[in-house]
């Protein structure tokens, strides 16, 4: 029988719910996942087409979900959307951004995919990202920008751009996100989400992945509440058999912290710029002093701190691991294709990190990987003293479109130097040390957890002066996550955010 398309759940009752809300609206038969569905469609087709945050709907495949969904399931009935990145749902494309996988179908699901399926959730498309999520901006030549609700001519950040864009525009409550720099945590400080960076091994990669650009790449959600983000990671949490890492279970459920007392605890703050020259934003500034001044009346002790780690552990450290990373991402490219990657088989930025990595030998590679151990230690020392460290989520408010994409002049000199095989003899220079620096900077806060594999989270708590969402991050020793569910279920407590929409 043919499902209506016809929506009988009003878009102001909608948004006015989370996705647990939701699914309990379904469960005691108040609406069906059908109606939900039509709702999250019918906003979709009238806020997609000028912020660009879904790239592949699969509008059908939702409805035929919606109607053969497991009997029971926490989400059951909840419309969801997938990031187009390494999540794999047999029979849909996964393009990763990229012009070279066009026409990729996944044959499989994803271990997660298996599980949010299980959990009820109505998948109907796949979000916007940068090529193979390399940048914290979301504007891939494939795509073309994802759109910041709260100002389009702003970014949303990246690379979870499209998936934090479909929620802070009110097309789902939630939607998949993952995190190898910064990719959850930066789009949810853009947009006003909670973004939830879990421990490292917490969710798998499996079956297709094992580990992601070293251990640093973890898999979750973007979110408008704390309970649904610690509600999907009860979801997907837990191993899957020759997973790399193994972290201890939780004590209980993650959803169970959530409005639990997090006790009294010790913070450590800083706001010191990683970067010479390059000043945190005072606005990003005055969020974490704010936010110090509500711990400080929560009953927390807090206490200023340098940052535990210098700038080559960004630049140098985890620089090379991105540069040895995108050279390996393209030759699975190249394996997929069956032929030679040729140049505009993917963006030139790519191209160029990926040729660039041919001038770093493997002992390179390996000196600079065992540096992140210098890091783990220092984070480590951190947490002998302190619960949890707080700085700010970005720099910088969120950026213009555009910002961060080659000048004229370095996108002739990135073609020249290709033109004459001489990518791969920049190790050393200057110009590789001004591209960390540039592409880098922008991520020096949030990437730090990457290396270390701790959890971390933005917590929506501030605006600047122009309404542009402005996060603070939190982040507590590897495996540790209970804390920061109950840390940020009493700061959403103290001060809501859950209402503040952008008037779209």
């Amino acid at each position: 029988m043919p499902v209506s398309t016809t929506p009988t759940l009003s878009f102001d009752d909608y948004v006015g719910h989370d996705a647990t809300s939701l699914a309990s609206l379904v469960r005691t038969g108040q609406v069906s996942p059908a109606e939900l569905l039509e709702t999250a469609i019918a906003r979709a087709e009238a806020v997609n087409p000028a912020l660009n945050a879904i790239v592949t709907p699969l509008y059908d495949k939702g409805r035929a979900m919606a109607t053969q969904l497991p009997a029971a399931g926490p989400f059951r009935g909840v419309p969801f959307l997938l990031k187009d990145l390494e999540l794999e749902w047999a029979g849909t494309p996964l393009k990763s951004g990229c012009r070279g996988y066009q026409n990729y179908v996944s044959s499989v699901d994803s271990e997660v995919v298996k599980r949010l399926k299980a959990a009820g959730l109505v998948l109907f498309g796949k979000t916007n990202t940068p090529e193979f999520g390399l940048t914290p901006y979301t504007e891939s030549t494939l795509y073309g920008p994802a759109r910041n609700p709260w100002n389009p001519a702003y970014s949303p950040g990246g690379s979870s751009g499209g998936s934090a864009v479909a929620v802070a525009s009110g097309i789902v409550p939630a939607a998949t996100a993952s995190d190898g720099g910064g990719s959850i945590r930066i789009p949810a400080s853009c947009c006003g989400l909670f973004g939830f960076k879990p421990s490292r091994g917490r969710v798998t990669l499996g079956p297709g992945y094992s580990e992601m650009w070293g251990g640093a790449v973890v898999s979750h959600a973007v979110t408008r509440s704390v309970r649904d983000s610690a509600g999907l990671l009860d979801v997907v949490s837990g191993p899957l058999a020759g997973d790399p890492y193994g972290i201890a279970p939780p004590e209980r459920p993650f959803a169970e912290e959530v409005g639990r007392e997090p006790g009294r605890l010790r913070v450590a703050f800083s706001t010191q710029a990683l970067m010479q020259g390059q000043p945190t934003d005072p606005v990003c500034v005055k969020a974490v002093r704010d936010t110090v001044r509500l711990l400080e009346t929560l009953g927390h002790t807090v206490e200023e701190v340098p940052l535990p780690y210098e700038k080559t552990i960004v630049t140098q450290a985890f620089f090379l691991n991105v540069l040895s990373e995108t050279a390996a991402t393209l030759r699975e490219l190249a394996n997929y294709l069956g032929r030679p990657l040729r140049r505009d088989d993917v963006e030139l930025n790519t191209w160029a990190l990926s040729r660039m990595a041919a001038g770093y030998s493997a002992g390179d590679v390996t000196y600079q990987k065992r540096r992140w151990n210098a890091l783990n230690r220092s984070m480590g020392q951190l947490h002998e003293t302190y619960d949890v460290f707080l700085t700010p989520t970005l720099p910088r408010s969120p950026i213009a479109i555009g910002t961060f994409q080659n000048t004229a002049a370095e996108e002739r000199m990135l073609k020249l130097a290709d033109a004459v095989s001489g990518l791969k003899y920049l190790k050393g220079s200057r110009m590789v040390d001004e591209l960390a620096e540039k592409s880098l900077n922008y991520i020096s806060y949030t990437v730090i957890t990457n290396m270390t594999g701790q959890p971390s989270m933005s917590v929506p708590l501030h605006g600047s002066a122009d309404r542009l969402p402005i996060g603070v991050m939190f982040a507590a020793k590897l495996g540790d996550d209970a804390t920061l569910f109950r840390l940020a279920g009493q700061l959403e407590q103290a001060q809501p955010w859950f209402d503040k929409r952008p008037a779209l």
